[in-house]
């Protein structure tokens, strides 16, 4: 396994860590070993892919998992806001982010079954980052006006640029279902 592999694989492996921070109010200063762990993980999603394309280490295993790792941990994220009483994340805007991850994943699986490697795309790419950035503004739960719209900004755009993505991908890649490969 090649470097940028091995850290999605890590990124993957932090997940449950956030997630026990993110539920566990009791311990103290939860909310910023959370954050900070988020942080990292959502860096790696930087470094790996950087790496690959610097070095020429690009793989299919990279290729699929990586978008997986980034899937796993803002759904991670999701749950946690919607577990959250006082969170602004709202459950409809939840279902569409983790509806469109199924309906890509299931894509990316039948297209794979098919011979096909689908890479992520430009729009999911922004996509991540608006989603990773609104991730990192809830769970820092600041104060003030200017911070609850830019969470309301952050949270419409997330949503926006999901369902503008699942359609560019979907269209992109249209010839996997038209060929009869799905």
């Amino acid at each position: 396994m090649n470097l940028p592999n091995k850290i999605t694989m890590f990124r993957v492996i932090l997940i449950p860590f956030f997630v026990f921070f993110m539920l566990s109010p009791q311990i103290p200063y939860y909310n910023d070993i959370g954050v900070a762990i988020f942080i990292v993980a959502s860096l790696t999603d930087f470094l790996d892919g950087y790496l690959a394309r610097k070095n020429n280490l690009v793989s299919n295993f990279g290729k699929f998992m990586d978008p997986l790792a980034d899937k796993l941990l803002v759904s991670a994220a999701l749950i946690c806001f919607v577990a959250m009483p006082d969170n602004p994340m709202p459950a409809w805007a939840v279902i569409i982010i983790i509806s469109r991850e199924f309906i890509i994943s299931g894509f990316r699986l039948v297209a794979s079954d098919a011979g096909i490697v689908i890479a992520a795309s430009y729009w999911g790419k922004i996509k991540t980052v608006v989603q990773m950035l609104m991730s990192i503004l809830l769970i820092l739960d600041l104060p003030g006006k200017a911070v609850q719209t830019a969470e309301w900004v952050l949270i419409y755009g997330a949503v926006a640029l999901t369902v503008i993505s699942l359609i560019d991908y979907i269209w992109k890649n249209r010839s996997v279902i038209i060929d009869g490969n799905m």
